[in-house]
């Protein structure tokens, strides 16, 4: 099954001074809060998005888990080099009836990263896309993994009154979180197979009239949200 990559923005929120001890066990020397930028990201949440895919709660509850000691990228360039950040928490969040993934991250205050900062801060930077992998995508109208078998139901169409969407369960791994330019448009990127049993090799562009059921590479609403350390 291809990844899975939806994204984020970015506001203001004030950081705890008691965030600083999870910060250093990232760390291999003690920093200190004038040493390190902090922001969060509000990745991902339990409701059924524009391409019709939601996380189940438990799924939700392991990302948060498995996004601890990620490293946060620029453009997608997996390098040493392009390494700008690390994440150092992730929580789940509910407000209003809604379950949200958290993470936390931080970089250092130096001269090579006081543009980034400034653009961050600028509301110049603030798109974020973060990836993951999941063993499982439910259908909700018959309860077929279709990693495992292809049910030929279609996300976003309804069924005797019933619209059809995709559970995303049991992660295996959380493996990006990078700073990108321009976030993919409603109705662009790559079409992702799932894989299962009987799936046909070629599935429609959005659009087309068929039954197949695809895993858009596109980006949902998020914030990224900037903290500032507490006087």
């Amino acid at each position: 099954m291809d990844a899975i990559q939806k994204a984020a923005r970015v506001e203001k929120q004030a950081l705890a001074g008691e965030e600083l001890a999870l910060i250093n066990r990232q760390a291999l020397k003690e920093l200190t809060e004038e040493e390190v930028f902090v922001f969060r990201v509000a990745a991902c949440d339990n409701q059924v998005d524009r391409d019709q895919e939601r996380f189940t709660e438990a799924a939700l509850d392991r990302l948060a888990e498995l996004y601890v000691g990620k490293t946060v990228i620029m453009d997608h360039r997996w390098s040493a080099s392009g390494q700008t950040a690390r994440i150092y928490a992730g929580a789940v969040e509910e407000s209003e009836g809604v379950r949200r993934l958290v993470l936390r991250a931080y970089m250092l205050r130096n001269d090579q990263t006081a543009p980034l900062i400034a653009a961050i801060e600028g509301g110049i930077l603030r798109e974020v896309s973060v990836g993951c992998q999941v063993a499982k995508a439910i259908c909700s109208i018959c309860g077929t993994d279709r990693r495992e078998t292809y049910c030929g139901h279609c996300p976003g169409q309804e069924y005797e009154g019933k619209r059809c969407h995709i559970d995303l369960d049991d992660p295996t791994d959380a493996y990006e979180l990078s700073f990108v330019a321009v976030p993919a448009q409603k109705g662009a990127g790559v079409i992702k197979h799932y894989g299962g049993k009987g799936e046909p090799d070629d599935l429609p562009r959005p659009g087309e009239e068929a039954p197949a059921l695809t895993l858009r590479m596109r980006l949902m609403e998020a914030s990224l949200a900037l903290m500032e350390m507490e006087e």
